[in-house]
């Protein structure tokens, strides 16, 4: 158990579960920043701090990468994000699939095993990330407002993009790369 990473993993999933965001942002870039801490921050540092945890996942990365992209989009169509944020059970559920699918493609992908593979399940995440935060950033109207019952919010929505954009695809970017290039360095001396 390494606590120097598991400690701060911990510590942001408190955070964003107990810090009422939506009181200090619009609700949809509230929901995306508690999103985006879950699979990009959160989950990674677990991940890391409990390294008996990637030994113990034998999802490969490709898979585990599919399943983050079918849970993440799902959670994104309007009638499944309307449930998310109007039902208490849908909330819990929501965020209880983004920290599972996140652990899962972060243990999956660093398994120390496949580092190439690994590197392939970040690049696509990051690809999936990105565009669906190209898609709430550059969407012509708010998305979900009549799902959710409320007035439209067509700023919040573009903020709650940028957030995923911002976080997502540099983070997931990063580490397929560094694996890719643990990949070729290991394949260059072996």
């Amino acid at each position: 158990m390494r606590l120097a990473l598991l400690i701060p993993g911990l510590g942001l999933l408190a955070l964003i579960w107990l810090v009422p965001l939506e009181d200090l942002m619009p609700v949809f870039p509230a929901h995306m920043l508690r999103h985006m801490t879950l699979v990009a921050l959160a989950a990674p540092l677990i991940v890391l701090g409990l390294p008996e945890l990637m030994r113990r996942v034998p999802v490969p990365p490709l898979i585990a990468a599919a399943g983050e992209f079918a849970v993440v989009w799902a959670w994104h169509l309007p009638a499944a994000h309307g449930l998310g944020r109007t039902a208490a059970m849908g909330f819990v559920a929501e965020q209880a699939s983004f920290l599972a699918v996140g652990l899962l493609v972060w243990a999956g992908c660093l398994r120390a095993d496949q580092p190439l593979a690994g590197a392939g399940g970040l690049l696509l995440t990051s690809m999936h990330m990105t565009l669906l935060g190209a898609i709430l950033t550059l969407a012509p109207r708010d998305l979900y407002a009549d799902w959710c019952g409320t007035a439209p919010d067509l700023s919040g929505q573009q903020i709650g993009g940028m957030l995923m954009l911002a976080i997502g695809t540099p983070v997931y970017l990063f580490a397929g790369l560094v694996l890719t290039g643990m990949s070729l360095r290991d394949r260059r001396f072996a």
